[in-house]
């Protein structure tokens, strides 16, 4: 058996990365989140850095030679740099350096911000230091710089004194010994010799440039923030924001039980949509629609049933070339829902409308059933072979069919529904069409006893509410019962344009003062192409 083609050629199966993104911009709300967060982060990197400038400065660190040198050390070996390095970060030269600034209680938050690094294979150190203002960076590195090269003088002012005291202690016990050796000249001269030469060293020392070493280079204020620019943050903050809602979006596709595009429907009910529904307006609050207000809608029903006719033809002959009586249709709803009793009061309608002689039953043992919702002329004469306790329902230009309520009421809701479909099958035995309305088909077992006596069953739901699980529970139950499920009608919900509002406002005026109306079969050719226009009853000119 051929299945039905589907409903129309917008809702064709896209390829994998349309229907993706498709499935992503369901969730634009998600995405503009995301975008909305993106852009906070970023005006809050623009707060924090935008301001933060850099300034550097460099350090020549001295080397000691001799007399502190060892001998036959060279002088690049005398320094540890990496030494130099931790004593620059230190928290003296960082207490010496907030002194200078006029900030002695600041050392640590000023020690925070700097960073002193090492050239491979040189003896400069270079000082950075980050602040709000491109002055303040500056003023803080030289100051740093200056306090290190500060603290290593007195470093080597220190270890000079030391020495000195030393050679000072050496010459007075010699002088000492030359005293107690005044009468031994030869001695004497020795000892003098030594004292010469210790004397000498002490004033080499007192004379030694103690600097710590030059400054190479000293901070200017930079000309920028360091780092990137706002627009560039802005762009950043953005470009992740978009990121995050695409991945908070595919999440919730992903994790979402609903049936959110006509794809998702037919994959989980592995039958076509044959039908998308319109959502109603306010004039569009009645039941019945086809006939009798117009519209886009009730246009959607007309197409449903004139695709159910090339449904039933392929199911009967294998082939699409000509479309019979629907027969009998059953139409449900997964769960609680008003959309399966309008899809069959306008099915009905819309079959009467191409002149059959239409039968709809009301199995829904509901206290609010069809009955009365739709509108019953008072004295009308049923037709021949309608089944007894049978109504008459005036659907305006589309013509009359006949509506036979459940006879258990709501006070027999319990009961079985095979009573009421027994009477009305024998009214399909001479070709005329008979649609049944049953209560939900996952809430009662109602729907599964019609199911395997009727021709077809359409299943109705919203396209934004109905479950994928509970689409192929349906699927499961009936394929189970022995039915045979031609496809799906599903309610968009959404609302019709103002030029479309428009224009189904002037149709239903037209209506109102009960102009002349098309014919019924020339309505459905225009949704097939400008059809010719069928004799009475012919419904085989419908299909070609």
């Amino acid at each position: 058996m051929t299945s039905p083609a589907s409903h129309d050629d917008r809702y064709d199966e896209p390829d994998q990365l349309r229907d993706q993104l498709r499935r992503l911009l369901r969730y634009r709300a998600t995405i503009a989140t995301g975008l909305v967060l993106g852009l906070l982060g970023g005006a809050l990197l623009v707060l924090l850095s935008a301001g933060s400038y850099r300034s550097a400065g460099e350090v020549l660190v001295r080397s000691r030679t001799d007399p502190f040198s060892t001998f036959g050390v060279a002088a690049d070996n005398q320094v540890s740099m990496g030494t130099e390095r931790q004593i620059a970060l230190s928290a003296t030269v960082a207490a010496r350096a907030a002194r200078a600034l006029g900030r002695p209680s600041k050392a640590a938050a000023l020690q925070a911000d700097l960073r002193v690094t090492n050239p491979p294979d040189t003896q400069v150190l270079r000082f950075e230091y980050t602040a709000g203002s491109a002055k303040r960076a500056a003023r803080v590195t030289n100051a740093f710089a200056e306090a290190y090269l500060a603290d290593r003088q007195d470093r080597t002012r220190a270890m000079v004194r030391r020495m000195t005291s030393g050679l000072e202690q050496q010459i007075a016990l010699l002088t000492r010994r030359i005293d107690a050796k005044s009468d031994d000249a030869a001695s004497a001269a020795a000892l003098r010799d030594q004292v010469g030469a210790l004397q000498k060293r002490a004033s080499d020392l007192r004379s030694y440039d103690t600097s710590g070493g030059d400054v190479v280079r000293r901070a200017e204020p930079p000309a920028r923030p360091s780092g990137p620019g706002p627009a560039w943050l802005l762009g950043l903050g953005l470009a992740g924001g978009l990121l995050l809602g695409l991945l908070l979006a595919w999440l919730r596709s992903a994790l979402e039980p609903r049936a959110r595009s006509v794809g998702e429907v037919q994959a989980a009910l592995g039958a076509p949509v044959l039908g998308i529904l319109p959502g109603p307006d306010a004039d569009d609050a009645d039941l019945l629609v086809v006939g009798r207000a117009g519209g886009s809608r009730a246009e959607a029903y007309r197409t449903l049933a004139f695709r159910l006719r090339a449904a039933e033809g392929r199911t009967a002959s294998g082939t699409a070339a000509g479309a019979t009586a629907p027969g009998t249709l059953l139409v449900v709803a997964p769960k609680e829902d008003r959309d399966a009793e309008a899809a069959a009061v306008n099915l009905a309608a819309a079959f009467a409308e191409s002149g059959d002689e239409v039968l709809l039953v009301d199995a829904t043992a509901s206290a609010s059933g069809l009955p009365a919702r739709l509108p019953l002329p008072a004295g009308a004469a049923l037709p021949a072979g309608a089944p007894e306790g049978g109504a008459v329902v005036d659907a305006g230009t589309a013509g009359r069919f006949v509506l036979l309520p459940d006879g258990r009421g709501p006070g027999g809701a319990d009961g079985p529904a095979a009573p009421v479909v027994t009477r009305a099958l024998p009214y399909a035995g001479s070709g005329r069409p008979v649609l049944f309305v049953t209560r939900p088909l996952l809430a009662h077992t109602d729907a599964l006893a019609v199911a395997q006596r009727v021709d077809g069953v359409l299943v109705a739901g919203r396209l934004d509410r109905s479950r994928r699980d509970d689409l192929r529970r349906v699927r499961e139950l009936i394929d189970c019962s022995g039915g045979h499920l031609l496809g799906a009608v599903l309610d968009s919900g959404a609302r019709r344009g103002p030029l479309r509002r428009a224009a189904d406002a002037v149709r239903r005026r037209r209506l109102r003062r009960q102009e002349p109306a098309a014919a019924p079969s020339t309505r459905v050719g225009d949704l097939v192409g400008e059809l010719p226009a069928p004799a009475h009853d012919d419904r085989l000119s419908v299909s070609r």
